[in-house]
């Protein structure tokens, strides 16, 4: 069997024991705009799948007051509050903004501010650094290390999409056509994921939930299938079964993509620069699955053997879970 096996299963329940729900934890949402009169519309928007003792609050200047009762909307994932603010200084340039409450590893927040001249400022606030001071003008490089910040998170709390990953790892093993495969499956995302966010294809989140899941069951059904004697079309050409699965993944990561949406006059870099966060989110995860992977085979290999459908057996139990609960999610309420 191959080494990689037993480092997939203890990554694979990491996984699972760090998302027991199908609904990913999406980080939280604080949208600010100056409106022509001086105040400011605050938009809160925050993942009702919370973690434990985490309280998420959006911090304000000080001298901000609310002008009236807020209000609140609330839908399966997530929790929207809307409120209008006056503040006592003159505009939001050179102020802070940010989230308080913030988990170090387990939370981020994104900040997006527009001002009364139009521009707009945005960025992926963390535990390290969970205050933006509003910049006088764009500094070079922010549009870039917003967006490629937002496109590495959104993959490294994707269970879904690293579990599409770990299955391609398991289904090819290493050298050049894992390489292919990984390709295909890149390129296929980033096609869709660009229609996606430029408007040219919509398509509703909660379907394309399901299919992601829905492609996961289907390479761990895959990979349980006994050696033939001839190989499926899954098995021959494994890279093009990437590639079409990387269509469906793509429209689910522009869904991370049109929570804080792209900054006009900065289209290309925004897009091109969350693509790139997602790709080394994904190099990333696979070199870490094969440096552990190459480390676990000296130092357990005798102990592998036997293992080789734990990992499978498991990813398909998973995937079928998220099926289910996302397909409940989508049929009506009776």
């Amino acid at each position: 069997m191959k080494p990689a096996h037993l480092c997939l299963v203890a990554m694979l329940f990491a996984l699972g024991a760090a998302r027991a729900t199908a609904h990913p934890l999406a980080p939280a949402l604080l949208d600010v705009t100056e409106m022509t009169d001086g105040s400011l519309a605050v938009v809160w928007k925050v993942s009702v799948f919370g973690l434990p003792g985490a309280v998420l609050r959006p911090a304000l200047p000080a001298d901000c007051r609310p002008t009236g009762r807020p209000t609140e909307a609330q839908d399966a994932e997530s929790v929207t509050i809307r409120s209008t603010v006056r503040c006592d200084g003159a505009g939001l340039v050179g102020r802070e903004i940010g989230v308080d409450g913030l988990v170090a590893g387990k939370s981020d927040a994104l900040l997006r501010v527009t001002l009364a001249d139009g521009r707009v400022v945005k960025s992926v606030l963390r535990a390290a650094a969970p205050r933006l001071t509003v910049p006088e003008r764009d500094r070079p490089f922010d549009v870039v290390r917003a967006y490629a910040a937002l496109g590495f998170e959104h993959i490294m709390t994707g269970p879904d999409h690293l579990l599409f990953v770990f299955g391609l790892l398991l289904l090819v093993g290493g050298g050049r056509l894992l390489v292919r495969t990984i390709t295909a499956f890149t390129v296929g995302h980033s096609i869709t994921l660009s229609l996606a966010a430029l408007g040219l294809a919509r398509v509703p989140p909660r379907p394309i939930e399901v299919g992601i899941a829905l492609s996961v069951f289907v390479l761990a059904v895959e990979l349980a299938r006994e050696a033939r004697p001839t190989p499926t079309l899954m098995q021959r050409a494994p890279w093009a079964m990437a590639g079409v699965f990387g269509l469906l993944h793509g429209l689910g990561f522009a869904g991370a993509l049109a929570e804080v949406g792209l900054p006009a006059g900065e289209i290309p870099t925004a897009l091109f620069a969350f693509n790139v966060g997602i790709e080394l989110g994904q190099l990333c995860f696979v070199g870490v699955v094969l440096v552990a992977a190459s480390g676990l085979a000296r130092l357990a290999a005798p102990r592998l053997v036997g293992a080789r459908w734990i990992p499978v057996y498991a990813m398909g139990s998973l995937s079928a879970l998220w099926c289910i609960e996302r397909t409940l999610a989508v049929l009506p309420t009776w």
